[in-house]
């Protein structure tokens, strides 16, 4: 009985960072479908600094409400860093990369992701890479791969979209990975408001546009460019943080794969698009993916496992290298 009472706590913690994750994919899912619709009416940068002023609003009044101080030193560099690359550059260039390619080929391309993540995280934080997760995303980039070559069918690819979507990974990974430390400094509101902030700063030379754009644009576009900033930036940046708090970033870039399959069941539900069976099959692969890389090993495997580093530090030797940030 006493050995099980210190595991409820760390229990609690994981089943409270899926949920996080959870809540996270589902509103990243529904920001393709608004993007879509905004996009029609908003140019990318004008698109992503309406997205980031209404998330900066939200969360700012958030902060106000729960008295959150300002993020400590040590937290800025990390802020600074994913709010310049995932925040700023990352919204802009997927906005204009998705005016360019189909959003099957952007899927593919984007999904490239959680693989630069792992690699990133592995090499810049020490995350371990164990074999399930390895498992699970294979899995889960096939899945990718089978949903974007099965919806990219109706419209050509350019070079200048799959460079853009390219590059939205790569900054998207490189985020991920830096503002990993910045939450073992500061909170998971801070974090996230304060990259806001950075990435709304970084796009006001796209003010113009945006004032602009909004005296022209109907009403349901400028809707969905709130919803963008409210939900899928304000809630789900930050329920991103709180999970990626209390796991590796690997982990947590895994889970996104997640994300195309959702895109389909909402384009199923909301926009009467009924998905093919190739397409269904790639979202299956892409949820047991997610599912593999998210599961533990047996307990007992578990336990020899740790083993091995406890006995090197009793016979003086180092330990291998710790994520940055809480565990």
């Amino acid at each position: 009985m006493m050995n099980d009472s210190p595991s409820r706590p760390a229990r609690r913690t994981e089943v409270l960072a899926a949920g996080a994750a959870g809540v996270t994919v589902v509103l990243w899912a529904s920001a393709f479908v608004s993007i879509r619709s905004a996009g029609a009416a908003y140019s990318p940068g004008a698109l992503a600094l309406g997205r980031l002023l209404a998330g900066a609003l939200a969360l700012g009044a958030i902060c106000l409400l729960r008295r959150e101080g300002v993020p400590p030193r040590a937290a800025w560099r990390g802020i600074l860093i994913s709010g310049l690359l995932w925040f700023g550059f990352y919204m802009v260039a997927l906005n204009w990369g998705e005016q360019q390619v189909d959003a099957g080929t952007a899927a593919l391309v984007v999904n490239v992701g959680p693989i630069l993540i792992a690699l990133l995280g592995a090499r810049l934080l020490g995350d371990p890479v164990p074999p399930r997760l390895l498992a699970g995303m294979a899995v889960s980039f096939a899945g990718a791969v089978t949903v974007g070559l099965s919806m990219s069918g109706e419209g050509g690819a350019s070079v200048l979209g799959v460079a853009l979507c390219l590059l939205a990974a790569v900054a998207y990974a490189a985020g991920v990975v830096a503002q990993k430390p910045a939450l073992g400094a500061a909170s998971p509101l801070q974090v996230t408001t304060y990259g806001c902030l950075v990435g709304a700063v970084a796009c006001l030379p796209f003010a113009g546009q945006l004032v602009r754009e909004a005296a022209d644009a109907p009403v349901p576009a400028t809707l969905n460019m709130v919803y963008l900033g409210v939900f899928p930036t304000a809630l789900a940046f930050t329920t991103w943080a709180y999970a990626l708090a209390r796991t590796t970033a690997s982990r947590m870039g895994a889970t996104t794969y997640a994300v195309p399959a959702l895109v389909v069941l909402m384009s199923w539900l909301a926009l009467g698009e009924v998905p093919g069976p190739l397409t269904l099959a790639g979202g299956v692969l892409c949820l047991a993916g997610v599912a593999v890389s998210r599961s533990r090993s047996r307990p007992g495997a578990a336990a020899r496992a740790a083993a091995v580093p406890a006995s090197r530090q009793e016979a003086g030797q180092p330990r291998a290298g710790r994520t940055s940030g809480p565990a």
